[in-house]
């Protein structure tokens, strides 16, 4: 069905469901590439207001990309639950936003409605907030999860220590790794991007970062980036597999890009689940995204990014994840342009995702070639901070030298911690108090590295 809206002299005509969600959208060089955007900021203004008198319900019946060829459709439409949407079932768009930001709406109701939403619901209301809504409502709605420490609690921000390496050298991301722990970070996980995908080089870095975990036990997770496959053949072959690793997207077209399908995900996901490796619960899922993807793959279908990366999320809430990353600024400006499309992104994302019900993180980032800076970054780690986001990056100095794009330090870390006096997760944080790095409070003592995690380095 087409959708109008009259502002003065001029009414605007949207043609179905995708085009008024595209519209809608914030301006993003993305959707300018796939020629989806709104052409003036009045047909913005309109695609909007007409946005927000569309009824909830009219989702579950106007898909943006076809049930029948599309498997995320389905996954989204068989797995809703109409009993969770129950309560909310009655509201347009607008009313929704309004139901979301009133003081009466708890984390308990969002709780309760989390089954009954589907991801173009959660985008089309992100469309009309404002960063402040985002914000709001993001913090009202943990996701708590767990495997060897809990993750997500109100009040608490966890790190995944990044300590990659251009040629793999095991010793180069044992310092980067031990420098990481030394500012605290690392409760998240310790997580390696490999620079090769060779099977032999993926498991010697599982078993260096298994070895120190186990010698000092530290309640953390590790993980190494390595296509699904390569995880369940170093399952296969007995390798030390804490977290399953996938890039995922909103479509299955451009999850065919990515290599993977619902069904290798549920594979990889019971592969994982057998080790039976958790210690405080069996979320031990990774899934990384962004803003883009679909698009870069020409798997978009004409649906706007926005709203192909929160159908990522349906995706994700399928298999427990233990955290799930939007690489926010990674892909670049042809989708995010400057500071300020990479900020509002990672707002909205971080939003969406929590709606769902998604461990949702960010890696506050961006290439060296954006309309962006340090700055930028600083001002999404800090709206991210107070919006409760479950986990961000540490990376030596903020500047991955494997994968060449900027990021956010251990020092980062250290400021938003302090600033908005956020916890790490328990589990960790009185792991950094019986190895002497941090007091009671969480604050870090000021001294070198405890001799025995020196005498492990230098071994």
């Amino acid at each position: 069905m087409s959708y109008n809206e009259t502002i003065g002299l001029r009414t605007y005509r949207f043609d179905d469901l995708k085009m008024l969600l595209a519209k809608a959208s914030p301006l993003r060089s993305g959707d300018q590439l796939a020629g989806v955007t709104a052409h003036t900021e009045e047909e913005r203004v309109a695609a909007k207001m007409a946005l927000a008198q569309v009824p909830l319900r009219t989702f579950l019946t106007e898909a943006v990309i076809p049930y029948e060829i599309d498997e995320v459709t389905r996954l989204i439409i068989d797995d809703h639950s109409r009993q969770a949407f129950a309560e909310i079932s009655h509201l347009t768009v607008g009313d929704f936003r309004n139901w979301l930001l009133a003081d009466t709406t708890d984390s308990a109701a969002l709780i309760r409605v989390t089954a009954g939403l589907t991801p173009e619901m959660v985008a089309a209301v992100s469309k009309l907030m404002r960063n402040q809504d985002l914000i709001l409502v993001a913090k009202k709605r943990p996701v708590i999860t767990r495997f060897r420490n809990t993750i997500g609690l109100p009040g608490h921000m966890s790190v995944r220590l990044q300590p990659n390496h251009p040629t793999d050298d095991v010793k180069g991301i044992a310092a980067s790794m031990l420098d990481g722990l030394m500012y605290g970070c690392g409760d998240a996980m310790i997580g390696i991007n490999p620079a090769s995908d060779s099977l032999s080089a993926i498991t010697t870095l599982l078993v260096m970062i298994d070895d120190f975990r186990q010698r000092y036990d530290v309640p953390t997770q590790s993980c190494v980036l390595t296509h699904v496959t390569n995880t369940i053949a170093a399952i296969e072959k007995g390798a030390p597999v804490d977290l399953v690793f996938q890039s995922i997207a909103g479509t299955e077209k451009a999850n065919s890009s990515f290599g993977v399908s619902l069904a290798l995900l549920k594979e990889a996901h019971e592969a994982g689940l057998s080790l039976k490796r958790g210690t405080v619960g069996n979320d031990l899922m990774y899934f990384e995204t962004g803003q883009g993807s679909e698009l870069s793959a020409d798997a978009h279908h004409g649906v706007d990014q926005q709203t192909c990366e929160v159908r990522g999320y349906a995706v994700a809430r399928k298999f427990n994840p233990l955290l799930v990353n939007t690489v926010v600024g990674f892909i670049g400006p042809e989708y995010l342009y400057d500071g300020r499309q990479i900020i509002r992104a990672g707002l909205e994302d971080h939003f969406c995702g929590k709606l769902l019900g998604v461990p949702m993180g960010c890696d506050i980032c961006y290439t060296n070639h954006a309309e962006a800076d340090q700055d930028d970054m600083d001002n999404l780690l800090t709206l991210l901070g107070v919006a409760n986001v479950n986990f961000i990056m540490g990376i030596p100095g903020a500047d991955d030298v494997m994968l060449n794009y900027q990021s956010t330090s251990f020092h980062d870390a250290l400021y938003i911690r302090n600033v908005l006096g956020l916890r790490r997760a328990p589990e960790f944080e009185a792991w950094l108090e019986s190895m002497r790095i941090a007091d009671p409070r969480g604050m870090l003592l000021n001294h070198s590295a405890p001799q025995p995690l020196l005498e492990w380095m230098s071994a």
